[in-house]
């Protein structure tokens, strides 16, 4: 990637939405050249899709924790993930290296609904022996 890849790169980041022409004239090149390089961007791995970003406090989700998952066993893993995959909530889930196997992003619509989804949901997964859980106060960044 190029100092001119990076910028639309940045650009995108900010506004998956933005046209090329508005692209185009940040980083002064033609339409067709910014598209040319999206396109290799896109076929070289770089960008992976395009999505949107959703308020979380719009969709109810009023409550951001963090929860560190110990798994019992390795035996465990592929059900665990599988659980994962299925619950809403779950924004995140980061396989580890240190104390905790898994670290879990959570968005929650308040304090019972996290209690409830820890001791109901997480708690209940095959192999999870430990968890601990972070309540996020604030964010003052987020990608």
């Amino acid at each position: 990637m190029d100092n001119v890849d990076v910028q639309i790169v940045e650009l995108l980041k900010r506004n998956s939405r933005i046209t090329s022409s508005e692209i185009s004239k940040a980083v002064h090149l033609s339409v067709p050249a910014v598209s040319e390089r999206i396109r290799k961007l896109e076929e070289k791995g770089t960008i992976e899709r395009f999505t949107l970003r959703l308020n979380r406090e719009a969709s109810g989700r009023h409550l951001l924790a963090y929860i560190s998952v110990i798994i019992e066993h390795p035996k465990y893993i592929e059900a665990f993930t599988r659980q994962v995959a299925e619950e809403s909530c779950i924004l995140e889930c980061h396989h580890l290296a240190g104390d905790y196997d898994y670290l879990l992003k959570i968005g929650v619509r308040d304090i019972n609904s996290l209690e409830q989804f820890i001791s109901g949901t997480i708690k209940q997964f095959a192999g999870v022996v430990k968890t601990k859980t972070t309540i996020v106060l604030s964010t003052l960044k987020e990608e």
